[in-house]
């Protein structure tokens, strides 16, 4: 008897140890929400595609359905003055999804080097092909900045053939 009640105790002292770990761990440390967390703790970590998909369905909630995410898991948005640019509300369904999906600030900042580094080479293979004045990436994000007059569409055809079979960086005219 006196053997079960030590066991018994024993057992009670693990519980009541696992208890205090775990209150110790409360949310306050806890990492911050991504998309598709629903705060239990249970889950893993989403990764990147998952997030981006999540930011992807909420633009296309929002109206923005001209936003894209190809095979390899590259968001795409068609520049303006393309015929199929961004609608109205652009700018507000991006804040909005944002909020829904922080983890899209990190997948960003996380692929920015890949992406500045893609569009130097494209433009490098550009201006050797034929648009000598194509603009140079912005170092923060790799996209492409046209203005209404820089932009030369019969250039931008002509380095296709050589050009094409690489990423293609993100862009815009006019702004």
């Amino acid at each position: 008897m006196r053997e079960r009640i030590g066991r018994t105790l024993t057992a009670a002292a693990a519980v009541a140890a696992a208890l205090v770990v775990s209150g110790c761990s409360g949310s306050q440390d806890a990492a911050p929400r991504v998309a598709g967390d629903d705060g239990s703790g249970g889950g893993a970590p989403q990764d990147d595609a998952a997030i981006k998909q999540s930011w992807v369905s909420c633009m296309h909630a929002q109206g923005q359905t001209q936003v894209l995410i190809d095979k390899e898991g590259n968001i795409s948005v068609p520049a303006t003055g393309t015929g199929s640019a961004p609608v109205g509300g652009y700018d507000a369904a991006t804040k909005a999804c944002d909020e829904k999906n922080p983890g899209i600030h990190q997948v960003q900042e996380k692929n920015a080097k890949k992406f500045v580094d893609m569009a130097r080479a494209f433009v490098a293979c550009g201006r050797k092909n034929g648009y000598p004045d194509m603009p140079d990436p912005d170092p923060k994000d790799g996209i492409l900045v046209f203005t209404n007059e820089s932009f030369d569409a019969a250039k931008w055809d002509a380095i296709q053939p050589a050009c094409g079979k690489l990423p293609m960086p993100g862009y815009r005219i006019g702004q």
